[in-house]
């Protein structure tokens, strides 16, 4: 028998980008990259390994924006047609770099489009949810869900109700896609605050997860730190992420993926090629843009870079998952001397960053599994859920108010470049709580203009606009995006009060911003329990 855990736990998001108003958004190509370089990689993983016959648990959670965009049909036409952009470059490119130092990786390219094309069209039927779904009912995947649109909860606590409809519309549709209730969710940027767990009962989730501080500073002092989850006093179990398992992975500095044999991210052809030869894979505006074919390894800290070698990227990656696992054999021994139960360690992760931003990540995931399975009897792969299942009893305490971003609260997605968003985000909120205290069993064009407002006010809630605004990147497009949705919100709210809908322009809404068909309004209304949050 294993004496200790390892829980790896990939969180899966992107914002809701969908513009039916024009094929060629540069916003949309963030889910044709997911889609190409994390997703569809993560699950040719776990599919050779179901081949294979290795045994494994992972936890996986896919936010409702991504689920939403990955069901979603026009977007799924534009990636294939995306795809076999790609293809055709990968074709032309395994022409153009004969007799090159490059013409392995080309060939490497080529080959991994058309599987990615086959696993895409002739296996899945463009729907990646339902390969998911697949994995989870063999048992391999634990898959949670996250706030509805990520929206960073502790800062939207001053209006409860919009907690609540963060919550309750996320788990309506992972049961309506995955096909029962979520056991667990991701607390969006790990951001915890105090009630938070409240509404997680309400709904069923047994747990979620929190950055390391979160439970080392937790009200009472956790007696195995974060090698044990603790249960706040709801009844809500709250796992800590394990400092130093993250920090081997995610760090480009200290960890694998600054290997100098790993993949040169930065170095793409769209960038290096001649203009007129790459024109047609790039934005028809002529915008250079990241094609996904990359030729380089990291070879530096210098900008000189060397061409990549797929063999030596591939034994490097083998050699980190050995030091990976041995390093988490070392913890486990160390650990288990000392504790009254086996010890779990939670590594969680950002999906994307296996595949788009380490391009070798799926491949040091599946050779970390397998040296799991075949190579040691220290250490067992096992999802929170199970680990609950297994070892109900533990310590209550409640988790600090934290989050993973930068120094571990709040500034990220409350800081001068971002902080004017909050007054208008809760001034909506509490508009959508007056509609829909106002509003009881609304039918027809009503009902639809409650509904859509609704879904303005989530997509305008979304953590990911504070968060590119506090980063300084793509600021412009975060800040329409956060004006617009107000805007539309605005303007439902003043026709719905002065009973005087625009269908025809309520009916261009739903048709764009489609997110959640089966969204109810009425989660918005104010409950007892939400009074004495706000008191």
């Amino acid at each position: 028998m294993a004496k200790g855990y390892l829980a790896l736990v990939l969180h899966a998001h992107l914002p809701f980008v969908r513009h039916p108003e024009h094929e060629h958004f540069l916003e949309e190509r963030w889910l044709y990259e997911a889609i190409t370089e994390t997703y569809v990689p993560l699950l040719h993983v776990f599919e050779r390994l179901v081949r294979d016959g290795i045994p494994f648990r992972l936890t996986i959670s896919l936010s409702p924006t991504l689920v939403s965009m990955l069901t979603d049909p026009l977007l799924q036409e534009r990636y294939s047609r995306h795809l076999g952009q790609l293809m055709e470059l990968a074709d032309k490119e395994v022409e153009r770099t004969r007799n090159t130092p490059f013409h392995e990786t080309a060939l490497m390219y080529q080959k991994m489009f058309r599987e990615i094309a086959h696993t895409y069209h002739h296996v899945y039927g463009r729907n990646l949810v339902q390969g998911f779904r697949r994995f989870q009912e063999l048992g391999r995947l634990e898959v949670i869900t996250c706030a509805a649109t990520h929206g960073y909860l502790p800062l939207l606590m001053i209006n409860p109700e919009a907690v609540r409809a963060q919550i309750a519309v996320a788990v309506d549709l992972h049961r309506r896609h995955f096909g029962a209730p979520p056991r667990g969710l991701w607390l969006p940027e790990c951001a915890y605050g105090p009630g938070i767990d409240r509404f997680l009962k309400e709904f069923g989730i047994r747990y979620f997860f929190t950055d390391t501080h979160g439970v080392l500073f937790a009200s009472h002092r956790p007696r195995y730190g974060v090698f044990a989850p603790i249960y706040c006093p709801s009844g809500i179990a709250a796992f800590g992420r394990d400092v130093e398992s993250s920090k081997q992975v995610w760090s480009a500095q200290e960890g694998y993926p600054g290997d100098f044999d790993y993949r040169e991210f930065y170095r793409d052809i769209g960038f290096d090629l001649d203009y007129d030869y790459i024109k047609p894979y790039i934005h028809p505006d002529g915008i250079r843009v990241h094609t996904g074919i990359k030729y380089y390894r990291i070879t530096g800290r210098t900008n000189h870079k060397e061409p990549y070698v797929p063999d030596w990227a591939r034994e490097k990656a083998a050699i980190h998952a050995g030091n990976f696992m041995f390093n988490r054999e070392l913890q486990i021994k160390y650990l288990s001397q000392h504790m009254d139960r086996p010890p779990i360690i939670v590594a969680p992760y950002d999906a994307e960053l296996f595949g788009h931003w380490w391009f070798e990540g799926p491949l040091w995931l599946e050779f970390l599994i397998r040296k799991i399975h075949f190579d040691q009897d220290m250490v067992e792969l096992i999802t929170p859920g199970d680990y609950l299942q297994r070892f109900p009893c533990n310590q209550v305490a409640r988790p600090c108010p934290s989050s993973w971003g930068n120094k571990g609260y709040n500034e990220v997605w409350l800081c001068q470049a971002n902080d004017w968003i909050y007054r208008h985000l809760h001034m909506a909120a509490s508009r959508m709580v007056e509609l829909a205290n106002m509003y009881h069993n609304a039918q027809g064009v009503l009902r639809r203009a409650l509904n859509q407002a609704a879904r303005e006010l989530l997509l305008a809630q979304g953590s990911d606009w504070a968060f590119i605004m506090s980063t300084g990147t793509m600021v412009d497009y975060a800040v329409r995006r956060t004006k617009t949705h107000l805007s539309n919100f605005l303007r439902l709210y003043e026709e719905i009060k002065g009973q005087r809908i625009d269908e025809g322009w309520l009916s261009w809404l739903e048709y764009a911003n489609n997110i959640f068909p089966d969204i109810d309004y009425a989660w918005y209304r104010t409950r007892k329990e939400d009074m004495m949050v706000a008191g």
